[in-house]
């Protein structure tokens, strides 16, 4: 079971309000709704605040016109959700032209990096060669594939008191956890 709240910004503080996201189809079909919700204009936060049941969470702010930021507690759980994976294929930029042939006009596969044929053949058949840099943990992996654990902005409510450590490391009520450092706790809870 899914709960969804739109947590906008105002002057006086925090408003909720629950939300269905019954005909919410993309992320930007979800930027749309939060932009709906700012209560003083368009250049108001919005948080989209998601969960099923104790399964994962995902936030989504939105600050007036930017583009829409994303954070989700665990990925591979998440995508096996119609919501969930509406957010996880947005992070990973997975598209319907996805599903269709993944290889270059040269024959390679996309996130094929030139030097790495050549890096592997100076390896030698020992393979003792420089490890090539890993991507960095908040960048999706290149390959599309969903990975176990957090994905996307952590560092998402950070300016608002939830430190990317303490987002991070939240499980179980997370929504609520959020809600009370944001200073929303009781307005959440009305709409819950």
């Amino acid at each position: 079971m899914y709960f969804a709240a739109l947590l906008a910004r105002t002057e006086d503080g925090w408003e909720a309000s629950d939300t269905e996201l019954d005909d919410v189809e993309t992320l930007s079909d979800l930027a749309d709704l939060a932009r709906e919700a700012a209560a003083d204009g368009a250049d108001d936060t919005v948080l989209v605040l998601v969960e099923q049941e104790d399964a994962w969470f995902g936030v989504v702010r939105v600050d007036g016109e930017e583009d829409p930021r994303v954070f989700v507690s665990n990925a591979a759980v998440a995508a096996r959700s119609s919501y969930g994976a509406m957010l996880t294929d947005e992070l990973l930029g997975h598209d319907e032209e996805d599903e269709l042939d993944t290889l270059d006009l040269d024959g390679t596969e996309d996130g094929y990096e030139e030097g790495t044929a050549e890096a592997a053949q100076s390896a030698g058949a020992d393979g003792a060669a420089d490890v090539l840099d890993a991507p960095d943990a908040d960048d999706p992996p290149s390959d599309g594939a969903v990975p176990a654990g957090p994905l996307g902005e952590s560092a998402i409510l950070a300016d608002l008191g939830v430190s990317e450590r303490r987002l991070l490391a939240l499980d179980g009520d997370a929504l609520v956890t959020i809600a009370d450092a944001l200073g929303a706790a009781e307005v959440l809870e009305a709409v819950r």
